[in-house]
């Protein structure tokens, strides 16, 4: 099935236009479960919701959130994480309680129990409703790095030095030593999944992924294995691509 393609004339228009569809899908099931990426690309995403919110505050009474992914042996408090930045940009200006945020510590004792418990946990309360994602440079969806095979659930991620490369990452005082991450097997699992592409950084990533070519060294190019995804991409990100929905 092909899936929606939407060039958007800038990150603004794409922001307001993946808020409307998560806004649809939670009018229709207002338990919906999100899960969130971090990022810049979304954040704006994520402040409409919290206007939309401030004019309607029961609109978000039954959501969930699961997180996404998250950058491992970061102190809790750094500014750095996932977490930080989805509860200061989503999760508390939405007024979720803890019980409905799903989400990875970001220095566990044990990373690997902690995965087979965001796993588990989201097999009882799953599957994703509304799957938010953004592109890496080097094609990574989440925490799935390029590598000649992925794992397929939630896992332990060794990540590559483009990705800690990452803006998130510009001023911690201390690199993350692995990730934390959802794995394909729940990511198509989602029954709607939104991929925002922003920015020339992006420009070349995007090309590489309009090929339609699926392989393990581009994790991104399995989406297009999934029955209900939406491109949405501005102007700047799609400059010299053709694309056709």
């Amino acid at each position: 099935m092909n899936p929606t393609l939407s060039v958007c004339d800038d990150h603004e228009s794409l922001s307001r236009l993946a808020a409307d569809r998560i806004l649809n899908v939670l009018g229709r099931k207002q338990s919906m479960l999100l899960c969130a990426a971090g990022g810049s690309t979304p954040l704006r995403t994520y402040e409409l919701l919290a206007e939309q919110r401030a004019r309607s505050p029961d609109t978000f009474r039954s959501m969930r959130v699961v997180k996404l992914d998250e950058w491992g042996g970061l102190p809790t408090e750094d500014p750095a994480t996932c977490d930080t930045q989805l509860r200061m940009r989503l999760i508390h200006p939405l007024g979720l309680s803890d019980d409905r945020y799903l989400r990875f510590e970001s220095d566990p004792a044990d990373p690997e129990a902690a995965c087979e418990q965001v796993r588990a946990r989201l097999e009882r309360e799953g599957p994703i409703d509304v799957c938010v994602l953004g592109l890496g440079t080097n094609g990574h969806i989440a925490m799935n790095e390029p590598a000649a095979s992925l794992k397929p659930t939630v896992h332990v991620a060794k990540l590559t030095q483009e990705t800690l490369g990452h803006s998130m990452l510009a001023n911690t005082k201390k690199l993350p030593s692995f990730g934390l991450t959802l794995g394909m097997t729940e990511i198509l699992a989602s029954r709607e999944i939104l991929l925002l592409v922003s920015g020339d950084s992006k420009r070349e990533p995007l090309k590489l992924f309009m090929r339609r070519e699926i392989t393990t060294l581009f994790p991104a190019s399995f989406l297009w294995l999934h029955p209900n995804w939406t491109l949405l991409c501005d102007r700047t990100a799609a400059e010299g691509l053709v694309l056709k929905s």
